[in-house]
Parts: C-alpha cells; sequence; structure tokens
C-alpha cells in the first residue's frame, strides 16, 4: 500500500481541526466536552447492533485481529494459512476475495427493523487499515478500489436512513496496525503525529461530511495518548460544526487512559456489564458470538449466545443504566448467518410484546430484587404516572412469586405485559411483595422467554 500523495497536500485537511477558529459553544478540552448534554435519542434507544465488516471476513477464522495473529505468529493462524494458502500469499491478497457479492443493504436495514433495534453501528475502518468506503486516504485498500467495488458505509447509510426511526452510526478504528506512518510514530514514543494528520483525522472527517453518522464509536486509540490523536480538537468540531452537531453521540476510546473517563457515554471494556447502577450513561458492546466480533466460518452452535443468554444482559443492562450494542459479524459475501438473523429476529419478536419496559425506560430504585434472582427492573413515567418493570429471566415453578423490592400500595395494579388481566398480590409481614401467578396455558404465554410484569401505584 503507498501513499501517492504528499503529507504537505494532506495536512490543511487535519488541521482544520487545529486552526484554532472554533467559536462555538464546546472547547478542546475535556471538561468542555464531557459537559455537552448527552441526546435524548440515545439513552431512549437502549438497543443498537454492531456490524464489525472487513477483510478479515474472507479467512473468517480466529477473529477480525487474523492479520495481527498472523504477523505474530500465532500458531493456529499459522497452520491454518500453511494448509490452506500458497507460501507467498499475503494480507492484501485477501482483499479481492471481499467481493460483499450478496450484499443487499436494504435487507440488511430489514433484518434491523425486525429486531427492533434503534441505531446500528458499522465498521467504516478496523484496525486493518481497510476502509469500507472510498477513501481519499486509503489508496487501493478501500471497498471501491479492490473487493467489493463499491461504497458499502454508503449503501447501507441509505437503507437504514429510509427507515426512518433507525439512527445510522460508524465504528471507526484510529489506528492501522502496520500503517508505515503509525509505525514511525509509535517508534518515536508518539513525539511525530504524521499518522493522525494524514489518515486517521481526515478519514473522521471524510465520513461525517459524507455519510452524517450519529454515532462516532472510536476504537484502536489505546496505544497513545489523546494529545497524540488530537481528539479532543476533532470532538469540538464535532460538536460545534459537524453535519451532526445537535445529534451526534460518543464514546470514550479516544487515547490511552481515556475510556470510562472522558467521551460522551462510556464503553469502559468490550463486554462491560457491571450489574450495578452507573453515574454516567454507558454502553455493553458485546457479541452474539462468544469469542470473536468478525465472522467465524469454524463457529460452533454452542459458541453462540442463546436467547436466554441475550435477554440476560439486555435487562441487566438497561436496569443499571446502559445500552446494549449487540455484535453480529457478516460474511465476506455480505449475508448475515441464518442463526444471527434468527436471534435478532427473536429479540424483535420479545421486543413486540415487552418494548414498553426498554424503550425511554430509565433505572428505577432498586436494579435487581432482594429476594428473588434472575430479576430486573425499569421503570417509565408518563405524565404524573409511574409503571415499573420487573423482567422475570426464569417462570416461577410455584404459583408465588416473592418480590423483595417491591411494596405495593391498596391501588397497586400488576399486569403481565401481553396477557389480559391483573395478578393478586400480597404485601409480606417481612417486607416485599408475593404475586399470585395464575396458572397460563402455554399456548396463552405472551412470549417464550424472560416476561415482564407491569406494576402501577406503588410505594413510593
Amino acid at each position: 500500500m503507498k501513499i501517492k500523495m504528499s503529507l504537505k497536500s494532506l495536512i490543511p485537511l487535519a488541521a482544520f481541526l487545529l486552526a484554532g477558529h472554533i467559536s462555538a459553544q464546546y472547547s478542546p478540552t475535556w471538561d468542555s466536552l464531557d459537559a455537552r448534554p448527552l441526546p435524548e435519542w440515545y439513552d431512549e434507544a437502549k438497543i443498537g447492533i454492531f456490524l464489525h465488516w472487513g477483510v478479515f471476513s474472507v479467512p473468517g477464522f480466529e477473529s477480525e485481529w487474523f492479520w495481527y495473529q498472523w504477523q505474530s505468529r500465532d500458531k493456529s493462524v499459522m497452520d491454518f494459512m500453511a494448509k490452506n494458502y500458497p507460501p507467498d500469499f499475503t494480507y492484501a491478497d485477501f482483499a479481492p476475495m471481499f467481493r460483499a457479492e450478496f450484499f443487499d443493504p436494504d435487507r440488511w436495514a430489514n433484518i434491523f427493523a425486525a429486531a427492533g433495534a434503534r441505531y446500528i453501528v458499522l465498521t467504516s475502518k478496523h484496525h486493518e487499515g481497510f476502509t469500507n468506503w472510498p477513501s481519499k486516504v486509503s489508496f487501493n485498500w478501500n471497498s471501491m478500489d479492490v473487493g467489493p467495488k463499491r461504497d458499502l458505509v454508503g449503501d447501507l447509510a441509505k437503507a437504514v436512513k429510509a427507515k426512518g426511526n433507525i439512527h445510522f452510526g460508524l465504528y471507526h478504528s484510529m489506528m492501522d496496525w502496520f500503517h508505515p506512518l503509525y509505525l514511525q510514530d509509535k517508534a518515536s514514543g508518539w513525539k511525530s503525529n504524521k499518522f493522525p494528520m494524514v489518515k486517521a483525522l481526515p478519514e473522521l472527517i471524510e465520513i461525517v461530511t459524507a455519510y452524517e453518522p450519529e454515532v462516532i464509536w472510536s476504537d484502536g486509540d489505546w496505544e497513545a495518548p489523546d494529545t497524540y490523536w488530537n481528539s479532543t480538537d476533532f470532538i469540538a468540531w464535532l460538536y460545534n460544526e459537524s453535519p451532526v452537531k445537535d445529534t451526534v453521540v460518543t464514546n470514550d476510546r479516544w487515547g490511552a487512559n481515556i475510556p470510562c473517563h472522558h467521551g460522551g457515554y462510556y464503553t469502559c471494556s468490550d463486554r462491560f456489564n457491571p450489574g450495578v447502577l452507573q453515574k454516567h450513561k454507558w454502553e455493553n458492546c458485546m457479541t452474539l458470538d462468544r469469542y470473536s466480533w468478525g465472522y467465524r466460518r469454524n463457529a460452533a452452535f454452542a459458541d453462540y449466545l442463546s436467547m436466554e443468554e441475550l435477554l440476560s444482559t439486555l435487562t441487566s443492562t438497561i436496569s443499571c443504566g446502559g445500552n446494549l450494542l449487540i455484535n453480529v459479524g457478516p460474511t465476506a459475501d455480505g449475508i448475515i448467518a441464518p442463526l444471527f438473523e434468527e436471534r435478532l429476529t427473536q429479540l424483535g419478536q420479545w421486543l413486540a410484546v415487552n418494548g414498553e419496559a426498554v424503550y425511554a425506560s430509565k433505572p428505577w430504585t432498586a436494579q435487581n430484587d432482594t429476594i428473588t434472582k434472575g430479576i430486573w427492573y425499569t421503570k417509565k413515567t408518563t405524565g404524573t404516572d409511574t409503571a415499573v418493570y420487573a423482567f422475570i429471566l426464569s417462570w416461577p415453578k410455584g404459583d408465588i412469586l416473592t418480590l423483595g423490592a417491591v411494596t405495593t400500595t391498596p391501588q397497586t395494579s400488576i399486569t403481565l405485559l401481553g396477557h389480559p388481566g391483573a395478578f393478586g398480590f400480597k404485601t409480606r409481614p417481612t417486607g416485599g411483595t408475593d404475586i399470585a401467578i395464575p396458572p397460563i396455558p402455554e399456548d396463552q404465554m405472551p412470549c417464550k422467554w424472560a416476561w415482564v410484569l407491569k406494576m402501577t401505584n406503588l410505594h413510593a
């Protein structure tokens, strides 16, 4: 991969961020940027879909870190290459095989809508450096010049935005593992920052201005400080002057020691799920494949989360104030594998019954129950009325469900979402409430997994 444009010709684009002309509300400091209110849509959305897709999808082996593992001489990857490819094969030789010939962005958008997702985050570029759009700073290493010969980001952005109720977002890796300028900057101890000026910042400006994503999900930042990346300058431009300045949200991966400390919302670490209420808005980014973010051709059925596991993760996440970003890895030819599609469709079916307890909900006084395990809570206020929702991960074995966190009043009503009629209940002398569970025929159950009780007029 050769850089054909001079550093001098590229610097003006990135230097736009550093010109000191920003006169709007937010200055390029973390104190100022962290004071920006998070756009309301993000907290209300609750559920997003993450898509890791790139050249790594071609080998479809081990993970999206395949190239790095190969260069690090990981034994399983070395054996895989030796058995299946000629000795002179390079990682770049995978790119023409990334054809995305079955990629139908409208079908993808339909899957996301059926899943009940309120936002999606597509990989625009992973650490391998390959851009899924025709970037002006990724010559011969982008989806228009090689492989698909199309603008994958642009095509999906158009299809998703046409749905009207799904926000479009983009993941972007700050680093490129083996880009010569990145390696030079690394060797200098980050005293030079040619790579951000030539590659990372121009890419970010390109995707924001061309596709207007409402999520910028940064990653690949951890080796270098945020000052190397000029992160605060970019975010100040994003919040003040970009075409999505009023609606965009950012995560917290903008440099070493920044995650869980600065940014629009916190991701902290992959699969972050603290199980307790957090003071700052956060997101649990996790995978349906337990072991990889990218597609694995050799994954076993047991490697995928069951619906019970997915809903357990969802309910514990939103009860503690987080959003859930559910990752699937499309195939190199552009298919969302049937098992992934099934899980997403099942999630949508469950949300069709129980969505009112999820979307735009807030954490309640208690996050999980004090007596019965596998119970998580949310609440929602409409006008002067507040409803509390109890997510029941396992249907009670007897005819009584005890909730230690719930105190009822004479005006309390308890119903099961998707089922007619109210449930009887009795206040326990030692605190909490016993709820009478009526016999419900299997064919009259509102859903197959994780049932939701709606409770109104509880004791404050």
